[in-house]
Formats: structure tokens, C-alpha cells, sequence
């Protein structure tokens, strides 16, 4: 044998740890498939609540599975890879449905509904731009549509090979199919689970597009009940002199508090600091004359969508989706701003969190003059979300509405309490802050948001930061510049997220009505409300679409309702 030859035969250094290039494959294949078995595993059991999201939860059998497997051992060879891409395309989309309504479980206490849920896609890609740039926003949103691309042709591609497996291994399936399937028929009964809530005998998947058919459906069931309770108003016609008399030459504010919810004020960690503030702002404003009554109202909505609980309130129907709120203020109905203003008040709204023109405030509720944030003279900096301090926004309007001749009524809508809850301002001196250039350094030194988020405490205290920090702004405005002619009514508009406020929250916000001229609350003696600013937690808790119709009630020469 020559040399050249041994040399070919001799085998190269290291060979021996070399693994053979079809066992290489195999684990390639083994991998392709255990990977595909766990996304559509995961597409089939996983809850649509992150509450619930917890390594028990996967431990179920989905009869969707199942049946899919029968339904493709069934078919033909040319039909069961087209069928298998389609079927895991269209479990790929309920999948992005289901983490879709994770999001909305998290932060709006309720799932996505996939007729009017698409109006926060504006709102959220802002939110995000204001946290991370517009460039960084844009690109995050870009982000979201190729994970939801890439999450659709991984499923699809996944059905399709575990397709072909069981069909390669059709006796053993089989078998599978038939114990597992006796298994699920057995448990389905008993309702029994490891996890709470999530059966062993699964049926996510299937529910999940049961109940989105469903929610279409009642989704254009209410286009119709809502157009219905629109029209029906009691107070169209009224004649104006016998609106609002009881509070003529008043000025009339309404204040709307960010998040401002039942968990403030009882219930959570942060409550009792907010009451303290509370317990002492009522002292306060006792020894400045001052008397309130407080209640609670069921916002129209939880953990966002504050227009809605605007629109709820002003308007007196419940506006709890954006169809809702488009047909709303497409229309002519009668709310709080109008009849002050057809009653003779000047009226403006203020809501510094706007960017740009909000066409409902002049041409729907139809106030005189409308401030955002780019019309109010601001000069200093923006906390996170709040484009300006709330003490910022309450001496804007004493300063340039309240100064003028005459009554007005206005809505001011405060968002130093909005999430992400960091940093916060400080109060200052009202009559110091100028433009507001003073509050460079508390923006800059305060907490930012990476040292609050994501630890739940720290969060939850920050938000009850917040909170004091926006009552502590209205004690100190009314302490300051309110006299016998001021009547504040100040609520939340909704609770915050279900991070700080708890999946189990309800949607009651507290409501106050604060005045000095006794005359305002004898009208309102007889609603039961709490005497101070915190409410009782046995304070009356009304619809927040009841509000219109028994303040014009209680304020007006007639009740017409």
C-alpha cells in the first residue's frame, strides 16, 4: 500500500469527536419539531390573563389539538399540508388576539374587543413615542407587526410539520389520540385543574373565537341600543333661565384627576397616604370656609380611555367604547357644557396632555376657548407623560379665565398623575412659577421612570405619589385663590392599571363637590354623600352616566327627571 493512500485512508485529527452529518440532521429535525409541538401548544393552552400565565397553565389537554390531529390523519396526502398552513395561520392570528388580550387584561381590566379596540392603536403609539422618541416609537410599532407576521408563519409552518409527523407516525397517534381523548372526555366534567382557572381538559383556543364572534355581534346589537339612547333626552328643550339657577355667578370647574380611582382611597398600600391628604385638605379647606361632600361614581371605563369617562359624564349615556364616543360627538346631545353655556357662563376646557387640535371640545361640546399644551405659554419641561405640573395648569386658568368678567364654567383635565407616575413635580409658589421654567431641576432630579418600573411597589407608591400631588394642587388652589363664587367638582376619570389597582378592582372613582356659599350643597343634601373630601366606603356609588341628569336636577328651577 503507498504512502498516498494510507494518508487518504488515515483519518483526520479530531475526526473521531466529529458527529456524521444525518445525526447532525436528526437532531435538527428533532429540534424543528419539539419546538413547533411547544408554539402550538403554547397557541392552544396558554390564558389570554399574564395573571394566570404560570407553567401549570400548560399542563392541560386542548381538544382543539385533538381534533386537528383526527382531521389531518384523515385527510388525503395532497390535502393535509394546505390544510395544516391555513388552520395554523388562522391559530396564529388567535394567538396574537390572545397576547393582545394580555395587554389589555394588564392595563384595562378586560379583554380586546376586535370591532372598536383598534382606536387605541393612535393613543398607545404616542404614549410610546413620548416615552422613547417618535423615531423610537415608529420603531417599536414596526417591531409589533413583524413579531405579529413572523408569529402567524411560524405557526402555520409549525401545523403544517407536525402534520406530517403524525402522519408518519400514524399508528402510534392514533393511539395517543384515543387515550388522551378518553382522558379529556373523563376530566371535562369535573372541571378539575392544577391551575386556577385553567381546567385540564382545555378548550382555549376555541372559546377564545367563540367569544369574539360573540362580542361582534353584541358589538352591532349596541350600535343600534346606543343610537336609541342617544336621542332619548330629557333636558332638550329646557328653557335656558331654568338651567343651572342655583349656581348663578358661580364659577363652575370641573376637574378631572388622572386616575383617580377607588383603590386610592381604600384598599391598597398607597390609600392611606391619600387619605391623609385628604383628611387634612378638608380640614384645611374648613378653616378657609370651605364645606364638600363626596361620593362615588362607575367610570365608563378602566385603566385608560379617559375621554370616554369625559364624554360619559358631560353627556349623560354610558360611553364605554370609541363607537360609542365617535357617534356620540357626531351628534347634537345636550351635556354639561352646553347648558352652562346656553345658560349664560363663559366656557373653555383645558387638557394639557392634547398635541394637537381636539375637534369635539369646539365643535361637539362647543366651549369658547379650548387650551392644550401648546397654547398655555409653558416653558418648562415635561414629566414623562405630563406635559406640564398640574399647579402649572390650575394657575393658567386662574390667570387668564377666571380673571375675566363674568361666570365660566370649564373642564380641566389634570395629567400629573397619568402612568408611568415618574418623575413628579413638587408644589412651588403660585406666584413664582412664571412660565414654568422653575420646574427644570424637579424633572430632572426627580425619580425617572427606569428607577420606578417595573417593581410593582415601587410603582404602586409612585402612583400614590401622584395622587397626593394632584389633591394637594386643588386643596392649595381653593385655599388660595377660591372664594364665596368658586364651586369645584373634582373626580377621577378612571382606576389606574391593573399593576397598581388589582385585577379584582371595580371601576368606582370618588367624586367632590366643594363650595363656600352653603346654598350650592343644601342642593345636594339629600344625595347621601360623604361630608369631606373622602368618601365613606358607604358613600352612594352612582352610574357615571347618571351624573348630568341629577346635577342639572339639583341645580335647575325643574326636575325633568
Amino acid at each position: 500500500m503507498s504512502l498516498l493512500t494510507r494518508l487518504r485512508r488515515q483519518p483526520e485529527q479530531g475526526s473521531d469527536d466529529r458527529t456524521p452529518p444525518s445525526t447532525v440532521r436528526r437532531v435538527l429535525a428533532v429540534t424543528a419539531t419539539v419546538l413547533a409541538f411547544l408554539l402550538v401548544l403554547f397557541a392552544l393552552v396558554a390564558p389570554d390573563d399574564l395573571s394566570k400565565l404560570t407553567p401549570l397553565a400548560f399542563v392541560r389537554i386542548p381538544v382543539e389539538g385533538l381534533v386537528g390531529i383526527v382531521v389531518l390523519l384523515l385527510l388525503p396526502n395532497r390535502w393535509r399540508r394546505p390544510v395544516a398552513i391555513v388552520a395554523g395561520a388562522a391559530l396564529g392570528v388567535l394567538t396574537i388576539l390572545k397576547l393582545t388580550n394580555m395587554g389589555f387584561y394588564a392595563s384595562l381590566n378586560r379583554p380586546f374587543d376586535p370591532v372598536y379596540d383598534w382606536s387605541f392603536l393612535g393613543p398607545g403609539l404616542e404614549f410610546v413615542q413620548g416615552q422613547v422618541g417618535e423615531f423610537g416609537g415608529w420603531a417599536a410599532a414596526a417591531l409589533v407587526i413583524v413579531v405579529a407576521i413572523g408569529l402567524i408563519v411560524f405557526t402555520a409552518l409549525s401545523v403544517s410539520r407536525l402534520g406530517g409527523f403524525v402522519a408518519n407516525h400514524r399508528t402510534g397517534t392514533v393511539r395517543g389520540v384515543a387515550v388522551l381523548a378518553v382522558v379529556w372526555l373523563v376530566l371535562a366534567p369535573t372541571g378539575a385543574q392544577l391551575a386556577p382557572g385553567q381546567p385540564l381538559a382545555a378548550s382555549n383556543a376555541a372559546a377564545l373565537a367563540v367569544n369574539d364572534l360573540r362580542q361582534v355581534s353584541a358589538d352591532i346589537k349596541d350600535q343600534r341600543e346606543f343610537a336609541n339612547q342617544v336621542s332619548s333626552d330629557a333636558y332638550v328643550g329646557t328653557a335656558h333661565d331654568k338651567l343651572l339657577s342655583g349656581l348663578r355667578g358661580k364659577n363652575v370647574l370641573l376637574v378631572f384627576v388622572e386616575s383617580y380611582g377607588r383603590s386610592a382611597v381604600m384598599n391598597s398600600s398607597f390609600a392611606p397616604g391619600i387619605d391623609a391628604v385628604l383628611d387634612a385638605g378638608t380640614q384645611k379647606l374648613q378653616q378657609a370656609g370651605f364645606a364638600a361632600k363626596t361620593g362615588f361614581l362607575t367610570s365608563s371605563t378602566f385603566g385608560g380611555g379617559s375621554w370616554l369617562a369625559h364624554s360619559t359624564l358631560e353627556s349623560g349615556v354610558d360611553v364605554n367604547s370609541q363607537y360609542r364616543y365617535n357617534n356620540l360627538v357626531n351628534g347634537n346631545r345636550f351635556t354639561l357644557a352646553r347648558a352652562f353655556k346656553d345658560a349664560g357662563w363663559r366656557t373653555f376646557a383645558d387638557d394639557p396632555a392634547n398635541t394637537r387640535d381636539w375637534v369635539p371640545e369646539t365643535q361637539f361640546y362647543g366651549y369658547d376657548s379650548v387650551y392644550d399644551s401648546r397654547n398655555v405659554g409653558y416653558k418648562g419641561p415635561v414629566f414623562s407623560y405630563a406635559t406640564m405640573p398640574d399647579q402649572y395648569t390650575m394657575n393658567f386658568i386662574r390667570q387668564h379665565e377666571l380673571a375675566k368678567p363674568g361666570p365660566a364654567f370649564g373642564e380641566i383635565d389634570l395629567v400629573s398623575s397619568h402612568v408611568p407616575w415618574a418623575p413628579l413635580p413638587q408644589l412651588v409658589d403660585w406666584n413664582a412659577m412664571g412660565d414654568g421654567s422653575m420646574f427644570g431641576p424637579q424633572a430632572a432630579n426627580g425619580k425617572q421612570v427606569k428607577d420606578v418600573w417595573p417593581d410593582q411597589a415601587k410603582v404602586q407608591q409612585a402612583y400614590g405619589e401622584s395622587i397626593q400631588y394632584s389633591l394637594n394642587t386643588l386643596i392649595s388652589y381653593l385655599q388660595n385663590f377660591g372664594d364665596d363664587n368658586t364651586v369645584m367638582v373634582f373626580l377621577g376619570d378612571h382606576q389606574p392599571g391593573t399593576l397598581v389597582s388589582g385585577t379584582d378592582a371595580d371601576h368606582d372613582v370618588p367624586i367632590s363637590i366643594v363650595a363656600k356659599d352653603p346654598s350650592v350643597l343644601n342642593r345636594v343634601a339629600g344625595w347621601g354623600w360623604t361630608d369631606g373630601l373622602k368618601p365613606s366606603p358607604h358613600a352612594p356609588v352612582w352610574p357615571m352616566s347618571s351624573f348630568r341628569d341629577r346635577f342639572l336636577a339639583a341645580f335647575g328651577d325643574q326636575v325633568t327627571k
